[in-house]
């Protein structure tokens, strides 16, 4: 039975835009599969796994009337389209348990799996809380905040980010122990007060997805669950049950050590001493006299790399050290010209802000160096 008939990248973007959250090798086999649905002229891509579901569809014209669906491993399918030149002809046709791919002269015969054993998530439609933004806002915020997201942590809360929305703010938070992200969007409607964990997979396949237009995404806030829609892909994700820290104490205030430097200077500074870190500690040391900050760099060889920055400051003498990864990621993703960098003492965490700009804050924790 003829299935489609279109051309390669009316199968293949869609295609894409699903598989990133499929594993190739899954203790459930379906679970490498896609689902492809049709209901007349919409043609429906679904990937899953059990935790994220991705949906997106296409349309070839309405060439083919009958309603069916079939799953099949996702990335041989998308390897065998993206090989194939682009604006050839593609007819996907089904025989038994078996889904030929035509194109030209090339024949590709694919295993399928029963469209029913496959672990599509129930329909929900109580929704606790709805926010509409613009996607390159959410990609963004998204953005600042990400790479403090713990990564196989034991305490699995902290493998991911807090979404809140509360009155007319969308704020979001990661942290990962040794260093915490925050920051936050207005909104034009005042909500609710809703905060889920979305797990660190889902974040990244936002960030992946989301294009930099002003198009609109719908974030809505259901049981367990938290649906993002948006340019024609419906993702729904399955929250982290968990507390999340309380990021209000963390967040240090009242520091009076500070100084505004450009972002752009610390971070090459900083990245040319990292060549000369000890690869397994990463520590710096940060040494802040009068109208000077001296950036100092160790390894185990007896390497040493000293950088001296000129800047505006008066205050008190201060010598610590930080992991210079966490200060590296946040000078990476911050995108203001300039940075707020303040302490306390040797062994309390540092606070690094933007200028004038209450809506990102940087917290890292201090190291023994």
């Amino acid at each position: 039975m003829k299935l489609i008939e279109a051309d390669r990248d009316t199968l293949l973007k869609p295609l894409q835009t699903v598989t990133g959250i499929v594993e190739r090798r899954h203790t459930l086999p379906i679970l490498s599969n896609v689902l492809i649905e049709r209901k007349q002229e919409n043609i429906s891509f679904i990937a899953t796994d059990l935790e994220i579901q991705i949906t997106t569809s296409t349309t070839d014209g309405g060439k083919v009337r009958e309603e069916y669906s079939v799953t099949v491993a996702a990335k041989k399918l998308q390897d065998i389209l993206r090989a194939l030149p682009e604006k050839m002809r593609v007819t996907l046709e089904t025989n038994d348990s078996r889904l030929q791919a035509k194109a030209g002269k090339s024949r590709f015969n694919l295993q399928t799996l029963p469209a029913e054993d496959f672990p599509k998530f129930p329909e929900s439609n109580e929704t606790q809380g709805t926010v509409k933004v613009q996607q390159k806002e959410l990609k963004h915020l998204l953005a600042m905040v990400q790479y403090a997201m713990a990564h196989q942590d034991i305490r699995y809360y902290l493998n991911g980010l807090l979404l809140l929305l509360e009155n007319n703010q969308l704020k979001v938070v990661a942290t990962d122990g040794h260093r915490l992200a925050f920051a936050l969007m207005m909104l034009e409607t005042s909500l609710e007060r809703k905060e889920v964990i979305l797990p660190r997979k889902v974040v990244l396949e936002l960030s992946r997805l989301l294009n930099e237009t002003e198009d609109p995404v719908t974030i809505e806030v259901l049981q367990n669950q938290v649906r993002f829609t948006f340019s024609n892909v419906v993702l729904v994700s399955k929250v982290v049950d968990g507390k999340f820290p309380d990021y209000n104490r963390v967040i240090p205030t009242g520091y009076q050590k500070q100084f505004d430097i450009n972002r752009l200077l610390l971070l090459q500074t900083l990245q040319r001493a990292a060549i000369l870190s000890n690869e397994k500690f990463r520590g710096v040391r940060l040494i802040l006299t009068a109208d000077n900050l001296r950036i100092v760099c160790n390894n185990s060889e007896q390497e040493e790399a000293q950088e001296e920055l000129e800047l505006q400051y008066n205050g008190d003498g201060l010598d610590i050290g930080f992991n210079i990864t966490y200060l590296l990621d946040v000078l990476n993703n911050a995108d203001s010209e300039t940075v707020t960098c303040a302490f306390g003492d040797a062994n309390s965490s540092a606070l690094i802000t933007i200028p004038g700009n209450d809506s990102f804050k940087y917290v890292v924790m201090p190291m023994r160096i």
